[in-house]
């Protein structure tokens, strides 16, 4: 299958690129610095990439960022511009991908877990939830086939080490593992997974 990996330079991505080639498929890594070059936050950039690769069987958004504002701080245009990274692009990502699929194609998006204990997290809270939410209803809606889902991957071991936390979180391997799950059940759709 030929599967476009959005995101593909970050430790998520990387993983889950390994993974799917490991599996056989043909993965075209996209990124904002990458040869293929895609952002989240410009749906314009969608258009161009599909229009550039066709016959891109199934999309997998690795990509999408969002400060962690506090609900008592920070500006209305900081949660503006995390709603526009994390939840919106995606959001824009699957209707742009749509008419480019071919039938029993499948997006792919990332949501994740958010500490409650954490400041800032009721905006993480509200991207997330958000996005899984709108993944369960909008597989619904999906003409000739098509599936949408999401992973949910919570804190990724590699990350935490790179910040100097040397314990706790999933492997970025493992995680991957729920993104190909993702792409190869021809029967999953609506569902957010979490390794």
């Amino acid at each position: 299958m030929k599967i476009l990996v959005i995101g593909a330079t970050g430790t998520i991505g990387t993983a889950v690129s390994e993974a799917l080639t490991a599996r056989g498929h043909a993965v075209l890594p996209a990124s904002r610095s990458g040869e293929l070059k895609v952002d989240v936050e410009q749906p314009a950039t969608f258009d161009a990439l599909f229009a550039a690769e066709p016959g891109i069987e199934h999309v997998v958004c690795c990509a999408g960022s969002g400060s962690l504002v506090p609900v008592d701080g920070g500006t209305d245009e900081e949660f503006i511009q995390g709603l526009q990274g994390k939840l919106l692009g995606q959001v824009f990502l699957l209707r742009h991908a749509i008419p480019q699929l071919p039938d029993g194609g499948s997006v792919t998006l990332t949501a994740g877990r958010i500490p409650e204990s954490l400041h800032g997290s009721a905006f993480g809270v509200l991207t997330n939830a958000g996005l899984e939410a709108f993944v369960a209803a909008a597989a619904r809606e999906l003409p000739r086939g098509l599936r949408v889902n999401a992973v949910s991957p919570g804190w990724v071991s590699e990350t935490l080490v790179a910040l100097g936390e040397p314990e706790g979180g999933t492997p970025a391997a493992d995680v991957a593992r729920c993104y190909v799950e993702a792409v190869e059940t021809a029967d999953l759709t609506g569902r957010t997974l979490a390794p």
